[in-house]
């Protein structure tokens, strides 16, 4: 990285202790304010445009920026490896000697692959109706992709790269901490032992620009929250050409006013008045598949009951056949009675044996058996 005179920090207009956001967001500012389509024929503009992408190159980087940091420009000017002196380059021959009888474990054999782009996560809220059928949809994210211009490599068109000055292209570097020397991927090259010569203008060099996209999504019938959808290489461009990474949708189901979910089963409260309770009776309850489910209720039914209806509930994920519906009953005693009403249920109670609710008659016996009389 060529070195500049100007505070990195100063040139992006940023504090010190600015998180990743920060510095991101300050960059795209300048670089757009100095971008040399912008400003054509502008020198200043063309090296101020070079010098906030040349600071943010190292400051995204929490390696660059650890070494910026504490070494300043230093860190990056040829020979400098953070330790410097007799002891590194007496460590690296002792590191080429293993290297020659262990192989490239050890010393300047030891340079980092392309690494695969980032996986990427998007939340995705849906209805139980859309759980239940199924969905097609879209969705709209901001990813890096593979930058058109250079076509993922990073270099200008018709350029190429160069060994890297800082590690000389082993991809990594050794500091002196104490009695011991520390081996950490050089912040320059960032592990790779080689540098670009002119970096893409467009992408700056990493080969890949954020861009909205729409994707296409299939969910499908019988998703629960927590289901995760995996879109292969649809995740983060992997640097310099490297494969994409995978975007993984995380379904989360909204609640129903009217059903809750455990599984493939569907259950609901359905109140009732205290004479179906009594006499029995039927109610329907609406199918999520259009149709409707009518529940046969026997008579005498108490509160709290639960009644199954196999085959009504969530289709099965991936599979065949769908859970149960499970209705609870909640009888319900009525709080407004006529004139009439209430003469009706005086004569009921006058005729009352106490068989009618043996619950009752039971817990008075405990009652009489616990205490005596």
């Amino acid at each position: 990285m060529p070195a500049t005179e100007t505070d990195f920090y100063e040139l992006l207009g940023v504090s010190r202790d600015a998180d990743g956001a920060t510095i991101k967001s300050a960059y795209r500012k300048l670089a757009m304010k100095y971008h040399p389509d912008r400003n054509p024929g502008d020198a200043d503009s063309e090296a101020r445009f070079k010098a906030v992408g040349q600071a943010y190159e190292c400051l995204k980087d929490p390696q660059k920026r650890a070494a910026y940091d504490r070494f300043g420009h230093a860190a990056f000017q040829q020979g400098m490896s953070g330790g410097g002196g007799r002891g590194q380059q007496d460590f690296g021959d002792i590191g080429d000697i293993f290297e020659t009888i262990f192989g490239s474990a050890f010393g300047g054999g030891a340079r980092q692959q392309a690494r695969r782009g980032a996986d990427l996560r998007y939340d995705m809220e849906i209805g139980l109706e859309d759980a239940f059928h199924g969905k097609s949809t879209e969705i709209e994210i901001e990813v890096s992709r593979n930058c058109d211009t250079c076509a993922g490599t990073g270099a200008t068109p018709g350029t190429g790269v160069r060994t890297c000055n800082l590690c000389q292209g082993h991809g990594k570097v050794r500091a002196k901490q104490g009695f011991f020397v520390v081996e950490r991927p050089c912040p320059n090259c960032h592990g790779r032992g080689e540098v670009i010569e002119s970096p893409c203008r467009d992408c700056r060099g990493e080969g890949r620009i954020d861009v909205p996209q729409s994707l296409a999504v299939e969910i499908p019938p019988g998703v629960d929250t927590g289901t995760r959808i995996r879109l292969s290489g649809k995740g983060e461009a992997g640097p310099r050409g490297a494969p994409a990474g995978d975007l993984y949708i995380f379904v989360h189901i909204r609640p129903h006013d009217v059903f809750q979910r455990e599984g493939t089963t569907l259950a609901t409260r359905v109140p009732v008045s205290f004479t179906t309770a009594a006499l029995g009776g039927s109610i329907d309850i609406p199918d999520l598949d259009g149709s409707t489910n009518t529940i046969d209720i026997p008579s005498g039914i108490q509160s709290g009951k639960q009644l199954r209806k196999r085959g009504a509930g969530m289709p099965v994920l991936q599979g065949r056949g769908r859970g149960d519906l499970v209705v609870e009953i909640q009888v319900e005693t009525p709080t407004k009675l006529s004139k009439r009403q209430r003469e009706i249920l005086s004569e009921f109670r006058e005729t009352e044996t106490g068989d009618e609710c043996p619950q009752t008659q039971g817990f008075m016996g405990k009652i009489k058996s616990a205490f005596g009389g």
